[in-house]
């Protein structure tokens, strides 16, 4: 089956900008969605990296559109009550017909992420435990049937309603590259969604991946491998990775080349970007989530010309 494409809105870059207006952010939502992208993803930040709320901006997305998914790239659920969060998506998922997908994760150990938690009034400890946690109770709360808790949360015989469109709860794919993080998406959750630096690299922790559900008695059909990733379409080279390497720096201020080393990018001409995106659908990959460098509309189009010449 070919990968499918999505396409992540610059809610951060919007924002860096002073510029976070909602109606242009919906209206390239819509226009992805016309020119056959499969998905629309939103990051989460609440101040380390300030863009708009994925949730509430993913509902006006799910207004304007029809067809493509809806997703979280990623959510970091522990900032917020289970219950609270288990009520919020399974509002989206009927909104959008059972088109939402929650990419979650822990957070990154950096001091403008544990300031975050620290806000919230969350331990940044443990994060992982917590996040197991919060998701295994918003699931069981998706099933309509009453819930009794007795954890870090306590419920007694509780129900929320509505229940999610789609049945069990919109899929949950685990964000990052640790092997804990690879653990947790194995044994726990419906999808892997990390961000490594070539396809190789890839290719090798995706198998590990699904040898690791396969281990837990999980059948891996369906099973979702998807990855986060900058590229930047020019003809002439050095000016396509010029624009990369002047976005990173303004979205990670001082960490741009570090993150260069970390993150799968591409900065070149419309034929080899295609060359590089079949390599990571060769090596497994099931979905693309994309991140532009500005210049999105004929980005956009650029990325949806190479997917009707690869055949996807």
């Amino acid at each position: 089956m070919a990968p499918q494409i999505g396409y992540l809105l610059p809610t951060r870059e919007r924002v860096m900008d002073d510029n976070p207006a909602a109606a242009p952010l919906l209206g390239l939502a819509e226009r992805a969605e016309l020119l056959g992208y499969d998905s629309i993803w939103i990051g989460d930040s609440l101040f380390a990296r300030p863009r708009h709320e994925p949730l509430v901006l993913l509902a006006g997305v799910a207004g304007r559109t029809k067809r493509i998914l809806l997703g979280t790239g990623v959510l970091l659920p522990v900032l917020r009550n289970p219950v609270q969060l288990a009520q919020q998506a399974a509002t989206l998922d009927q909104i959008s017909e059972g088109r939402l997908i929650l990419g979650v994760g822990i957070g990154a150990d950096e001091p403008s992420i544990r300031a975050e938690f620290a806000a919230v009034g969350v331990p940044f400890e443990k994060r992982a435990g917590r996040l197991l946690e919060c998701m295994q109770l918003c699931r069981a709360l998706w099933t309509g049937k009453p819930v009794t808790w007795d954890g870090r949360w306590r419920l007694d015989n509780v129900i929320i309603g509505p229940v999610p469109h789609r049945k069990g709860g919109p899929p949950i794919w685990m964000g990052g590259n640790t092997p804990g993080a690879m653990h947790r998406a194995a044994r726990h959750f419906d999808g892997w969604f990390p961000i490594s630096p070539s396809p190789a690299i890839f290719a090798e922790r995706w198998q590990e991946v699904l040898a690791l559900a396969r281990e837990a008695g999980r059948d891996t059909n369906g099973f979702a491998g998807a990855m986060y990733m900058t590229v930047s379409i020019d003809d002439d080279k050095a000016r396509a990775e010029a624009r990369l390497g002047e976005f990173l720096e303004s979205y990670y201020p001082g960490r741009g080349e570090l993150m260069k080393k970390h993150q799968a990018w591409f900065a070149g001409p419309l034929s080899a970007a295609a060359e590089w995106l079949r390599a990571y659908g060769d090596a497994g990959l099931t979905h693309f989530v994309i991140r532009f460098p500005g210049d999105h509309e004929r980005h956009l189009e650029a990325i949806a010309t190479i997917r009707n010449q690869m055949g996807w």
